[in-house]
């Protein structure tokens, strides 16, 4: 893992949603692979091995860098914009 610019000041949000599971796919009736937690703002959205990606599409929208996995015993994070684990 290496360290980018993205993290240096990121807030540690509480996740918008405690129930493990994306709240985009639960609105349309997917189902996530993967949770993904955004670290500027706390959204939970499901991994690009999902069938909608919403924790990509959420940083389409939002621009927000860096999420990490939502998953147990996981704690990696990724920059959207480095490409890059971080």
């Amino acid at each position: 893992m290496s360290e980018c610019a993205h993290t240096a000041e990121l807030p540690v949000p509480a996740p918008a949603a405690l129930t493990g599971t994306c709240a985009e796919c639960d609105a349309g009736g997917t189902h996530p692979v993967h949770l993904r937690l955004c670290l500027t703002c706390g959204h939970v959205g499901c991994c690009d091995s999902s069938p909608m990606r919403h924790a990509s599409a959420h940083f389409a929208e939002t621009g927000h860098p860096v999420m990490r996995s939502f998953e147990p015993g996981e704690n990696w994070r990724w920059c959207f914009v480095d490409g890059s684990i971080v």
